[in-house]
């Protein structure tokens, strides 16, 4: 599950998100305003699925400039954590940190490669490892992601993923109804595009970018390779943004398809859960229990024979 890449992969995509910043701090699509007012933007479905944060520490991986970070301490988590690899996106997350209030130890920002993220971030473990929307499709290997994300999981803590579904890469630009391109593509996806997801006109220099596309079974296939026990895969009818032409945004600010065409899935989430030393004992009890009891039986069986011989 490590994909084809580029060398310069990494240096390419810090400069066009480092770029964006500003843009994006800057724009209707944040709206840096209205977050200062709620402090809030987690998505109905996230909050629902990661539960009742209260007391709990979290690390958001791949955190931009921190909006969802902060949204999770607002929500009542004890201490978060961002870390991305973007210099200008860590700055912007301090200053929108200290705005609120918050102390390094309630809310802290780390600029470092999510894969050294072991070595960057302040604590071993973490009660929710978080990962929002639109991150895995920056990274080309997913394994060694995965096995990140989980060693700074806390026992009895979990890995949360929401991300847009693979199968959207795969359809047609206009009306999402056609397979036009590879679902299983191992190859990087490289483009030089102006501007940004938050101003399509806008003029701007680092325009390159490499992506990966992660079919879901990979994905699956990663977390629970790293040691994690998948609890629920929800694929979601709804996306973020206008994928598809014909899409259309509904009352709560999701895009789906109208009613008219059959519904396919846009976008899904993952948590997946680390063991409990307690849990971890007692499977192993039950392990070696089952391997005695098999190997006395196995004996008892070679008796038996020997006597019938």
């Amino acid at each position: 599950m490590r994909h084809h890449m580029p060398d310069d992969w990494r240096e390419a995509n810090r400069a066009r998100w480092d770029e964006r910043v500003p843009l994006h701090t800057a724009s209707d699509y944040y709206d840096q305003a209205a977050f200062r007012r709620t402090r809030d933007v987690i998505r109905e479905f996230e909050a629902a699925e990661v539960g009742d944060v209260t007391g709990r520490s979290l690390l958001h991986l791949q955190c931009h400039f921190g909006q969802d970070t902060l949204s999770w301490a607002h929500r009542g988590a004890d201490r978060v954590v961002g870390l991305d690899f973007s210099a200008p996106a860590i700055a912007a997350a301090r200053e929108l940190a200290a705005e609120f209030g918050y102390g390094p130890e309630r809310a802290s920002f780390v600029a470092a490669d999510v894969y050294d993220a072991v070595q960057a971030v302040p604590d071993a473990a973490y009660d929710i490892v978080y990962t929002g929307i639109g991150a895995v499709n920056w990274l080309p290997d997913l394994v060694r992601w995965a096995e990140t994300a989980a060693s700074l999981v806390a026992p009895g803590g979990f890995l949360y993923l929401a991300e847009f579904h693979p199968l959207c890469d795969a359809l047609d630009d206009g009306t999402g109804s056609r397979v036009t391109h590879d679902y299983f593509r191992r190859e990087a996806w490289e483009e030089n595009t102006p501007g940004s997801y938050t101003d399509f006109g806008a003029a701007t220099v680092h325009n390159r970018s490499v992506e990966w596309q992660h079919p879901l079974g990979d994905v699956i296939s990663a977390v629970a390779g790293a040691g994690l026990r998948i609890e629920f895969l929800r694929e979601h009818d709804m996306t973020m943004f206008q994928r598809f032409g014909e899409l259309r945004r509904g009352g709560d600010g999701f895009y789906r398809f109208p009613d008219d065409r059959p519904r396919i899935p846009l976008m899904y989430s993952l948590k997946a859960t680390k063991a409990t030393k307690a849990t971890k004992a007692t499977k192993a009890t039950k392990a070696t229990k089952a391997t005695k009891a098999t190997k006395a039986t196995k004996a008892t069986k070679a008796t038996k024979a020997t006597k019938a011989a």
